[in-house]
């Protein structure tokens, strides 16, 4: 069982608590390029806690930096961008991309001391449509993670933001429960229901399945394996990877190339990033619910954002609104009376509270996963406590090479890691990075 001690180190992120440090030595992906334009309006944004600004300056470069004036703390998100900087309205000092004080309008040159004032500043880097920010205090910048669905082409891949009102470690923990798509998004159907529907009418015929799970030097790996066709077995293989990425296995492994951030806004919200491969499910959607996860996000099923510190990438479908569930369609064909994925996840992650009280918890073998990797989380950031060290993930672009999760059926005698290896030397990213010469 989680200690209320060991939960509170898992879930609070403000400076100075043990995650937050952790987690602030990893880049964050943080907003959508297209949320900045060069001289435009600042954005609010809140990570970790932290209540910051971002914006793009004359020449394009990014600045996310804490919005208090380091003058008078009056809000940088009022003032003005223009000609290389943000400019406070308060009295007109200004402050570039890195936080440096470019000119103190309102004190005569000669008692000028800007030299002396700087603006907590983030450094930023840019990948492909998403913004990253990077926390921490190393004096040499780490390189971006090498995560293969982050190096596709830009023209492969799509990128989602959506917001969730609940701690990052329960919705990641979402990903890491493979035994829910039995019930939670594919309950209603029955095997015969999913002829024709390739390998998820396996995990129709057999909803309790067993596991295999490996630590690594990216995080932790597991599969979820239940019986095929004769001497078949049917493979759900999901990572997590150091400090909050995920790859759930919602599409073959071969064309999987999916991974989700979890990332904490505050103790209460997360921002999950979605970057995906297009169209990576090739199965045809046949009897397969409405909203079945091959087909796009839908961007109307997200509100317009607004300029308050939690109004971007909101659902329409919320907590306000009960998810809209349709109670006559979950007595009928719909087994939780609402239609997307994304919704299902949201609606029953949000239903736990804002923090879960894991002290009330009975796992089960099923949360196997579950409670491995908090074990490992947790021994990571004690570990980064004692003596700095940190996880590959923090400094190793290519630990992230040929790591995916997916599905995939193979033979009972092949040896589970084997069958993994197997799978993704078969469909390598250098394929998919070939496709835009073409």
């Amino acid at each position: 069982m989680t200690t209320a001690a060991e939960n509170k180190i898992l879930t609070e992120t403000s400076p100075g608590t043990p995650m937050g440090e952790f987690m602030r030595q990893f880049w964050i992906p943080a907003l959508k390029s297209s949320e900045l334009v060069a001289d435009g309006d600042p954005v609010r944004l809140m990570l970790l806690n932290e209540k910051l600004i971002a914006f793009r300056d004359t020449a394009g470069k990014i600045g996310v930096m804490d919005h208090r004036c380091p003058h008078r703390c009056a809000s940088l998100f009022f003032g003005r961008n223009e000609e290389g900087g943000i400019r406070c309205v308060y009295h007109g000092w200004k402050f570039d991309t890195d936080g440096n004080c470019l000119d103190m309008a309102n004190v005569p040159p000669h008692q000028d001391f800007k030299h002396k004032v700087h603006a907590k500043a983030y450094r930023t880097a840019e990948r492909n449509g998403v913004v990253y920010v990077y926390m921490g205090a190393a004096e040499q910048l780490p390189p971006l993670p090498e995560i293969e669905s982050t190096l596709l082409p830009n023209e492969q891949i799509d990128v989602h933001f959506i917001h969730r009102e609940s701690n990052w470690l329960q919705g990641a923990e979402g990903e890491l429960d493979t035994s829910h798509i039995g019930f939670l998004h594919f309950g209603m159907l029955g095997k015969g229901q999913m002829a024709g529907q390739g390998a998820n009418k396996f995990a129709v015929a057999n909803r309790a399945p067993e596991y295999k799970s490996l630590e690594t030097d990216f995080g932790y790996m597991y599969a979820a394996y239940r019986p095929a066709e004769a001497d078949e077995t049917y493979w759900r293989f999901g990572q997590f990877l150091f400090p909050f990425w995920t790859m759930p296995p919602i599409g073959h492994i071969g064309v999987n190339l999916l991974t989700r951030a979890y990332v904490p806004i505050d103790d209460h919200n997360c921002m999950i990033v979605i970057i995906e491969k297009k169209d990576i499910i090739e199965e045809p959607q046949g009897a397969l619910p409405k909203g079945h996860p091959g087909g796009a996000f839908d961007p109307d099923a997200q509100l317009p954002n607004t300029t308050d510190w939690m109004g971007r990438w909101r659902l329409r479908q919320n907590r306000a609104n009960d998810y809209e569930i349709d109670r006559d369609r979950q007595r009928s064909d719909s087994y939780t009376g609402m239609d997307t994925f994304v919704l299902q996840d949201q609606m029953i992650t949000e239903s736990m509270g804002e923090i879960v009280d894991r002290t009330w918890e009975h796992l089960a073998p099923s949360d196997v996963m579950i409670t491995r990797v908090r074990r490992c989380i947790l021994r990571a950031v004690q570990e980064f406590e004692k003596d700095k060290t940190l996880p590959a993930t923090a400094t190793d672009p290519k630990v992230f090479a040929n790591v995916r999760g997916g599905f995939f059926v193979e033979k009972s005698d092949v040896d589970w890691q084997e069958a993994y290896k197997k799978q993704v030397a078969n469909a390598p990213l250098e394929q998919y990075l070939g496709q835009a010469a073409e």
